[in-house]
């Protein structure tokens, strides 16, 4: 039974808000421990991140923070239906997604990308 494997399927938008979601949680704030207090459950919390990252292309891009908030936005339109200017993040948004960029490799540096250069 173990070794049946489950499909989850997510809009790109979904997968988009939920890797950085998960990046935020596992590598900047360093708190999953006290979100997820049952270690077994990180296995496939890690899998699951590991999948967004390597299908997301967003991760790669300059504009990451632009196409990540529109993202959102889109979200919140389709879930309740207007904009909901109360969900703004408290974090600072602005090192978020560098900080995710140069935990991956990908920070643009003088307009090239740091993956493979």
């Amino acid at each position: 039974m173990d070794d049946d494997a489950i499909t989850i399927r997510l809009t790109h938008d979904q997968a988009f808000v939920l890797s950085d979601w998960l990046y935020q949680v596992m590598f900047r704030s360093d708190d999953l421990e006290g979100i997820i207090r049952d270690r077994a459950v990180w296995s496939p919390i890690h899998t699951i991140s590991g999948t967004l990252d390597g299908t997301l292309t967003e991760v790669f891009m300059p504009d990451y923070n632009q196409r990540l908030e529109a993202a959102q936005e889109r979200l919140r339109v389709s879930m309740f239906g207007e904009a909901d200017e109360s969900a703004a993040s408290s974090e600072d948004t602005d090192t978020a997604p560098q900080a995710h960029q140069m935990e991956r490799g990908t920070t643009v540096n003088d307009g090239e990308c740091g993956q493979g250069q």
